[in-house]
């Protein structure tokens, strides 16, 4: 190697503001260096466009213009399978997107695709470069117009370590998941300065767009962590569920817990009452392999639970109720953030396991003017169009169009099954009995003696499973402890299912 390459390197991976970078250190951050070393397999990142700079311009900056633009791009291993990095290095211009930068993205992006791997953006800067004016916003616009084209083709990640504010925060927001770490990642569309100055509210950058904010309340990031270190060591474990490309399956796993083994017990986790709660989480781990739930947005309309499990090492997605909170009822946030999770499953090849007990819709007005019509077709929408191999099991009771909505056999599920003592009806049993029966227990000596002996009977010869069952809307009713065995052999069967192509452009999802 040439002293000039050698020199040229050195100056190319040490360029920067010592002062800037000093300050990333106190405040815990890692280096966009240290960042993707600590993502990728030791010593497997090829850097490409190491050397690529600004051109000379009369904008106020002197002749020697920092290699990498700001920006550091390549290509690395993650458990042995490629994956496309960047990362924004805040020591050259505050991490600012100019020209050169986002041409270094946009071919990143481009060869991602090509060779059909998952692309990770470590976001940690300025936004738009204001020094190059609408070059700058062009180069934004050309990195969104490669997220459209690459969505559902190869996952894309995003991963928040610093601010993000302005046009800098469409590209993560159109990525199938972003990673934020509390404390040190925000994003908002402006300040809290222009908030300040347009609404006459007062809030931190904290509270406005900060890792928490986006977690519970906005739903934008899927995933918050304490520090950057154990942010990037789960950005490696949810590309372990995860195929390069939609061409390819999902990554199995040789499975160490045995598919065919009963789970002893799994009815003791529902109550006695059927209207109590519990929390469905412990249900799903016993249910898959090795107990492991990879849960996505847990802190977002918890009402619903999604996440990543394995079966007989193979990726599922899963989805479900959660009686834990709000009865498990699916509201407007509960809606988008599982059809947003079923649709991502579904355009990489990742079966879908749905557990139902919900009592339906949640009510009120808040919910009705807020448009959980619309928003709630978004979810019917969702498994209605899905492709994957598809199994809804209903756990305790399923009511109203939740029966329908949470995946069911009507909409496409290939199978559908019913745990033994299931109730599926189209009200609850108690609303339901009123107004089928209202004149029968309002004439009667003991209404309510009336009103529960009516309701058994409904339940007996219409919404238990094995009524319903009878009916032809379930596939079957299997014993709780058959679950795990049941899904497995569904998805066995399932798993090379053709997946037809639409004689058509494309559905429009009501957005």
């Amino acid at each position: 190697m040439s002293e000039r390459l050698v020199s040229a390197r050195q100056e190319a991976v040490a360029v920067g503001s010592a002062q800037a970078r000093e300050r990333q250190a106190a405040r815990g951050k890692l280096t966009p260096r240290e960042r993707i070393e600590r993502l990728a397999d030791l010593g497997t990142f090829r850097e490409i466009d190491l050397f690529a700079r600004r051109r000379a311009k009369d904008i106020g900056i002197n002749d020697g213009e920092p290699y990498t633009d700001g920006v550091i791009c390549g290509f690395a291993r993650v458990d042995g399978r490629r994956l496309a990095i960047y990362a924004q290095d805040p020591a050259i211009v505050g991490g600012s997107l100019g020209e050169v930068g986002g041409r270094k993205v946009v071919k990143l992006m481009d060869q991602a695709v090509a060779a059909g791997v998952p692309i990770v953006g470590i976001n940690d800067g300025g936004g738009a470069r204001i020094q190059e004016g609408v070059a700058a916003l062009a180069a934004y616009g050309a990195i969104f117009a490669r997220n459209a084209s690459a969505s559902g083709v190869v996952p894309q990640i995003s991963v928040i370590l610093g601010a993000a504010t302005g046009g800098a925060v469409y590209s993560p927001a159109m990525t199938d998941f972003v990673f934020m770490v509390e404390g040190s990642a925000q994003m908002s569309i402006t300040g809290p300065d222009v908030v300040r100055s347009v609404t006459g509210e007062t809030v931190s950058l904290e509270e406005l767009g900060g890792a928490r904010t986006h977690a519970t309340r906005s739903g934008v990031a899927h995933f918050m962590y304490p520090d950057e270190g154990s942010c990037l060591d789960a950005v490696r474990r949810l590309l372990s569920f995860l195929p390069s490309s939609y061409r390819q399956a999902p990554p199995p796993r040789d499975p160490h817990d045995d598919p065919e083994r009963d789970v002893a017990g799994l009815e003791r986790i529902l109550p006695d009452n059927p209207t109590d709660p519990y929390d469905v989480r412990a249900l799903i781990r016993a249910v898959f392999d090795d107990g492991e739930l990879f849960e996505v947005a847990a802190g977002f309309a918890p009402n619903m639970v999604c996440g990543l499990a394995r079966l007989a090492g193979h990726p599922v997605a899963v989805v479900a109720n959660q009686p834990a909170h709000l009865a498990g009822m699916i509201d407007i946030d509960a809606s988008e953030k599982a059809a947003r999770f079923v649709r991502t499953a579904d355009a990489f090849g990742l079966p879908l396991a749905v557990f139902v007990d919900a009592p339906g819709f949640r009510p009120g007005a808040d919910q009705e003017h807020g448009g959980v019509i619309r928003r709630g077709a978004k979810l019917l929408y969702a498994f209605a169009e899905a492709t994957v191999p598809t199994v809804q099991v209903i756990t305790r009771q399923a009511y109203g169009a939740a029966a329908v909505v949470m995946g069911s056999s009507s909409i496409g599920a290939d199978r559908a099954v019913a745990w033994d003592g299931a109730t599926v009806a189209v009200l609850g049993l108690y609303g339901l009995a009123e107004r089928l029966f209202r004149e029968e227990i309002s004439s009667a000596a003991d209404r309510d003696l009336r009103r529960t002996e009516l309701i058994q009977r409904y339940r007996v010869e219409e919404a238990d499973a094995v009524a319903v069952a009878s009916k032809g809307f379930l596939d079957d009713v299997i014993e709780p402890s058959e679950t795990r065995r049941y899904l497995a052999d569904a998805f066995d069967l399932l798993r090379h299912k053709e997946r037809p192509e639409p004689m058509r452009k494309h559905g429009n999802v009501p957005l």
